[in-house]
């Protein structure tokens, strides 16, 4: 339960497809099991999702959301094809192929391996990303200031800095913190290193557990026990989408762990400081919009977030030991039981 405190014209015609699986990919579609149709001159806005989890998940409906508080109304002057690739990299690929060969108007990639196939796939198409920590890392564009070509987004990047003072300030004791990820992950690996980078400063010394798939999320999060006096799992799709398995390695055998986003919070983690995705799905829909209405997405700078919101989770504080400071409680925007 949540306790809050706050709680065109197309300048490039895409055809009108019908939905179909792409690998082991889920498509979002209708209940007959066909796509939404909108008028043959709507514009056709083709979406492609690394992995289903809430973040991620949040980032796509705000993106249709704000495309539809635009006056683009899925099924009606907007046709939406939505696809996940189910966390494997190669479907990822097969799916961007896809959307490339049915010229959609826009093609927006959500998460890093996502936009990383969709960038790489399509020469003609404008691409717009979403939640992907290291744009320029990633190698998905030159610079965030002056992206170019046909490729723009919002980045997510993670306040690592701040993750780790909360640690520190929930957990003073911590000495040693131990990181789940997965290391073929452009994304996660430009966390990691800025979390090495950070760590001396709060006095904390990092233990990495790499994984290749969800199903190695529990044996990297068991490899952590006795070593490590925290574990803190990034903003990594991989291990976020096996989340309950770190979490149980933390409650049985009293290892606090903290996330990166506050979507995990919710699910069990201790504590986390992040970004509503919701808001930054809302935030690259407006991005999607300026695209249709006629700007060059080479001309629109890469958006960072900039507003945090910090959530803690008592009760999971109390399977895993450890109690939350009063001082980090009262501050809190969202509390979950």
């Amino acid at each position: 339960m949540l306790l809050s405190k706050t709680l065109l014209k197309p300048w490039l015609l895409g055809a009108v497809t019908a939905v179909t699986l792409v690998g082991c990919g889920t498509t979002e579609s209708a209940s007959d099991g066909t796509a939404p149709e909108a008028a043959a001159d709507a514009p056709f806005v083709a979406v492609t999702q690394i992995v289903e989890h809430p973040a991620l998940d949040a980032v796509r409906d705000g993106i249709k959301d704000e495309l539809a508080d635009a006056g683009y109304a899925e099924g009606e002057s907007l046709t939406w094809e939505w696809e996940s690739a189910q966390g494997q990299p190669a479907t990822a690929t097969q799916i961007a192929q896809k959307f490339v060969g049915e010229e959609p108007d826009l093609i927006v990639a959500i998460a890093t391996p996502s936009a990383q196939a969709a960038v790489a796939t399509s020469d003609n198409i404008p691409v717009v990303f979403s939640a992907v920590t290291d744009p320029v890392g990633a190698e998905l564009v030159p610079s965030l200031e002056a992206p170019g070509e046909l490729v723009t987004g919002v980045s997510d990047l993670s306040p690592i800095d701040q993750h780790l003072a909360l640690i520190k300030e929930i957990a003073p004791d911590t000495a040693t913190i131990g990181v789940v990820y997965n290391a073929g992950e452009a994304n996660s690996v430009s966390l990691v290193d800025l979390i090495e980078a950070e760590a001396p400063g709060q006095n904390l010394t990092v233990v990495e557990a790499t994984v290749a798939s969800s199903a190695d999320v529990a044996t990297a999060a068991e490899s952590l026990v006795g070593k490590v006096d925290a574990i803190y799992v990034p903003t990594d799709n991989t291990v976020v989408s096996a989340l309950e398995s770190v979490l149980t390695v933390g409650a049985d055998n009293q290892i606090p762990v903290f996330a990166g986003d506050t979507d995990s919070v919710e699910r069990g983690a201790i504590a986390g400081i992040s970004f509503d995705y919701y808001d930054v799905g809302r935030q690259t829909g407006d991005v999607v919009v300026r695209i249709l209405e006629g700007e060059q997405p080479g001309n629109i700078p890469v958006e960072t977030v900039e507003a945090l919101q910090l959530a803690v989770n008592p009760a999971a504080a109390a399977a895993m030991g450890i109690e939350i400071p009063e001082a980090v409680q009262s501050r809190a925007d969202m509390v979950f039981e």
